[in-house]
């Protein structure tokens, strides 16, 4: 099959990105920009303002993108565009622009699950996995396991019942007194830290199964937070006491899936995995046992259009169904099952 380039669009919450995949020579082209600065003052995203600054931000990002990797619009061959889950308002910014421009130029367009960019975005990597693989989903959303074996054919082994482990993060940065972004600012000031100095629980380590939960370890930093009052150094234990808690219960679930897949390839993706204890923990343990760790650029942990681009580029070889006729929706909650089944 020829070789085909893609356009991909992601705007699902408060980064926009743009970027152009070739299926012959890889990623060509890719920009982001953040809102983080914008939304600091209200400690949290809010989803007008992520909107609006979606429709400011798309088309400079686009002409940097086709700029960077020598190309012109004639020189796409489709667009693939973040569908959901994600905000509303956001998803429709992106997903409306995509099928506007694939209309006017005459391509398909094609909506991506979310959550299939950020499990196929270590494929972008100098070193990708080969198929099959484990993979750990682990944002401020979600936190899965799948079984991976085609682009398309995930099972899912296990998942958070309530809080996503980056969720954790950032609730327990804002119980701290830590700003917006949480989870980043409360890696960093763990790294000041030590743990030990409180005994917070690692919930479900030992439960059998594969399935997470964040919420009660969340309430426990509560706990030790009104017990304070807490210097600076308090402060500090506790966050690294927290993301240990954190760490220790993904490594050991997420090594527990490969052997139970006997398997001996991980995949860590989404943002939380360019967290550097998390890193450091799941390098140690994986090396012992025999297991390789693939991540992806960290560049690419967060959201972007790289992944966007690629996921829609892989289904597309796959013989995904399009829309030439300007026709799109999107899916704020689109259920991971739904996901998983229509793969």
């Amino acid at each position: 099959m020829p070789g085909m380039r893609v356009l991909g669009f992601e705007s699902s919450c408060d980064e926009t990105g743009v970027a152009f995949y070739d299926t012959d020579r890889g990623l060509l082209g890719h920009a982001v920009h953040s809102q983080v600065e914008m939304h600091e003052a209200y400690g949290g995203v809010v989803p007008e303002l992520a909107s609006r600054d979606h429709i400011r931000r798309l088309v400079p990002l686009l002409l940097r993108v086709l700029a960077e990797a020598g190309a012109s619009m004639d020189d796409v061959d489709a667009i693939a565009y973040t569908a959901g889950p994600g905000l509303a308002g956001a998803l429709l910014v992106g997903a409306s622009f995509a099928a506007a421009l694939a209309l006017a130029r005459g391509i398909p367009a094609l909506p991506v699950h979310h959550l299939e960019g950020h499990l196929l975005s270590p494929l972008l990597g100098r070193d990708p996995p080969a198929f099959p693989f484990v993979a750990l989903l682990v944002s401020g959303g979600h936190t899965q396991l799948m079984r991976v074996t085609a682009v398309g054919a995930y099972e899912l082994l296990g998942e958070s019942l309530d809080d996503a482990a980056g969720e954790a993060f950032d609730k327990t940065a804002k119980l701290l007194g830590l700003g917006y972004p949480g989870g980043p600012a409360l890696a960093r000031l763990a790294e000041s830290g030590t743990p030990g100095r409180f005994k917070l629980p690692r919930p479900m380590l030992h439960s059998g199964d594969l399935d997470f939960s964040f919420s009660g370890l969340k309430t426990a930093v509560l706990t030790a937070v009104r017990a304070g009052p807490l210097d600076d150094a308090g402060r500090a234990d506790l966050a690294a006491e927290f993301q240990e808690a954190v760490t220790e219960v993904l490594v050991t679930k997420s090594l527990a899936a490969v052997s139970s897949c006997g398997m001996q390839r991980l995949v860590v993706a989404g943002g939380v995995g360019a967290n550097r204890r998390l890193r450091e923990r799941l390098d140690l343990a994986a090396a012992k046992v025999g297991v390789r760790v693939y991540y992806p650029e960290l560049e690419l942990c967060t959201d972007n259009g790289a992944m966007i681009a690629f996921c829609g580029a892989q289904r597309l070889l796959a013989g995904a169904a399009t829309s030439e006729n300007g026709a799109f929706a999107v899916r704020p909650r689109w259920p991971l099952q739904e996901f998983l089944s229509a793969g």
